[in-house]
């Protein structure tokens, strides 16, 4: 017969078992955090923002592979998508999608012209003196890849410097802020729970 310690202890067990491998389910197929540690999106996200991202979105894949084996969908204009950087796909980038495949897209002076019509960017923040890719293109984006750029223009390495992301380097949707702060004292609470735009 079992001492009592010895049953509290199987049970202790038991529970971490099952909560590791529900945390290893949950990241693998449904949601997964990320970190935001540059500018190149803000306002929408700033510096010190934790998200949470689906990645259910547009593909379940395979655990560990990397390979997907159903497609729940695309990615569409404006969502917020974190990838793998296509230059080094061992770090994760996260940008807005500007173009899908087909589209025609082109900067002017900062403003973006997809297929010769206008985008309205209303989440766009730019510096008083334009960058050095304020005009770009036109371009036309190619089967299974998606042409993202940051919204704050200025300030972000996206597809104009080195291209196209592949449909398969795509992690997943970004949902929402989970937590947000500047340092280790300074938490913003007013961004955590916010949606994703």
């Amino acid at each position: 017969m079992k001492s009592r310690w010895e049953t509290v202890l199987k049970d202790y067990v038991e529970a971490i078992v099952v909560a590791l491998i529900l945390a290893l389910i949950i990241r693998t197929f449904l949601v997964q955090a990320f970190k935001i540690p540059s500018g190149s999106m803000e306002d929408t996200l700033l510096v010190g923002d934790h998200l949470l991202v689906t990645k259910f979105a547009y593909d379940i894949k395979i655990p560990f592979l990397d390979k997907s084996i159903l497609r729940t969908g695309d990615p569409k204009h404006g969502e917020v998508i974190v990838f793998e950087y296509p230059q080094n796909r061992d770090q994760d980038y996260i940008k807005r999608v500007i173009g899908v495949p087909g589209d025609t897209v082109e900067l002017r002076n900062n403003v973006v012209y997809r297929n010769g019509q206008k985008v309205d960017e209303s989440y766009l923040k730019l510096d008083p003196t334009p960058g050095d890719k304020a005009d770009y293109g036109p371009i036309t984006v190619p089967p299974d890849s998606f042409f993202v750029m940051g919204d704050n223009r200025d300030h972000s390495l996206d597809s104009r410097y080195w291209g196209f992301v592949p449909r398969s380097y795509i992690r997943g949707k970004a949902l929402l802020i989970y937590f947000s702060w500047e340092g280790p004292t300074d938490i913003r609470w007013r961004r955590m729970g916010s949606l994703i735009r």
